[in-house]
């Protein structure tokens, strides 16, 4: 079995030797070497290159993002950001993932080791994941939800979808998922949208504290109006939302007009929020009207919902293993025969907006 070596780079000396044990404690893991700072990690890299860092944000002599840039011109690693942040520091943290880090872990500032011993499921897929990824060719960003690792259950909070809840011909909505590698796929799929494109729901994997400051970058940069959703927020023409972290998103339907509902639930395929609670919604409400696209990601998290709305009628696309960093999502939705067209990145908006047509 390949075991991959990590670097774990972080002032804290709790936090290091947490994050020793956790990840030792997974076969395929193995932990090469710790840094208190850049310039010691830089050391342990001359003795053995990692196959994966976790990086901490804040650090003395030399910052996180500083040291990620250089990381990134001069031998891209695949970087996972372990960091402390306050929810008013995302700006800086969608920084560091514009600069190439592949998954971001928020840990408390209080309770840090406790926090690191409960969540190592998630601290030690994450880290898997990147080790696993193809770094993209330009710096990108990514988020991915903090899942509790004892909370598995795969609730179903939508019963299956019925002929009678198809409705007739109405407007497009359309539906995206994504996870390791997403959040540079899914700025790549809006900068290529027109300010009037159909509505769109979007779960990235992404913490809580996230999803807001990544809606606002997002809308910066697009035609399209971007925000985080809130309840009630309608689904319409120019307008995407991004499901808030830590929250499931369901698409809902009254009479001729879409919405969102955003609801507290259990973990669905280990997230929270679920692409397939949001692809299962879909089905549902929209039916044949819809358009459903799998992006980047690891896991099988919106396989099932992407059947659904398959077979409900709608248009179902998945990014290629090409242009994924993580082809885990969109390999199980294709594995089950229910993608109509597998597509390059960017190739996939000029397709939803022919299917919308």
């Amino acid at each position: 079995m390949k075991r991959y070596g990590v670097l774990v780079v972080d002032d804290s000396a709790v936090v290091r030797a947490t994050l020793t044990r956790v990840l030792e404690a997974d076969p395929e893991l193995e932990v090469i070497g710790t840094a208190s700072d850049p310039f010691v990690a830089v050391e342990r890299m001359r003795e053995r290159m990692p196959d994966v860092i976790t990086l901490d944000i804040e650090m003395p002599r030399m910052d996180g993002l500083t040291f990620l840039q250089r990381i990134m011109a001069q031998h891209p690693l695949p970087v996972v950001v372990c960091s402390s942040l306050a929810e008013e520091a995302c700006e800086t943290t969608l920084r560091a993932l514009e600069y190439g880090a592949l998954e971001v872990i928020l840990k408390p500032r209080v309770g840090t080791r406790q926090f690191l011993e409960d969540a190592k499921i998630r601290i030690c897929d994450a880290v898997k994941a990147a080790a696993s990824s193809r770094l993209p060719r330009h710096p990108s960003p990514e988020g991915h939800s903090l899942v509790e690792p004892k909370l598995t259950a795969d609730a179903i909070l939508l019963p299956p979808p019925q002929a009678a809840a198809v409705l007739g011909p109405s407007e497009r909505v359309v539906a995206v998922g994504a996870s390791t590698g997403g959040a540079e796929a899914v700025r790549t799929l809006l900068e290529k949208l027109p300010a009037n494109a159909p509505g769109m729901v979007i779960v990235q994997h992404m913490p809580e504290q996230f999803t807001a400051a990544f809606a606002r970058r997002l809308d910066e940069l697009c035609s399209v109006s971007v925000k985080e959703a809130e309840d009630g927020d309608t689904v319409e023409r120019g307008r995407v939302l991004i499901a808030p972290g830590n929250r499931h998103s369901l698409l809902k339907r009254e009479a001729n007009r879409y919405h969102v509902e955003v609801r507290e639930g259990p973990l669905v395929s280990r997230h929270r929020p679920s692409v397939d609670v949001l692809f299962r919604s879909v089905a549902r409400y929209a039916g044949k009207n819809a358009v459903g696209v799998i992006l980047t990601g690891m896991g099988d998290d919106g396989a099932r919902g992407m059947q659904e709305m398959h077979e409900a009628g709608a248009a179902t696309l998945a990014q290629d293993e090409d242009t994924s960093v993580v082809f885990g999502m969109p390999a199980e939705a294709i594995k089950r025969g229910v993608v109509d067209t597998v597509l390059p990145l960017n190739q996939i908006a000029e397709r939803v907006l022919k299917l919308c047509a």
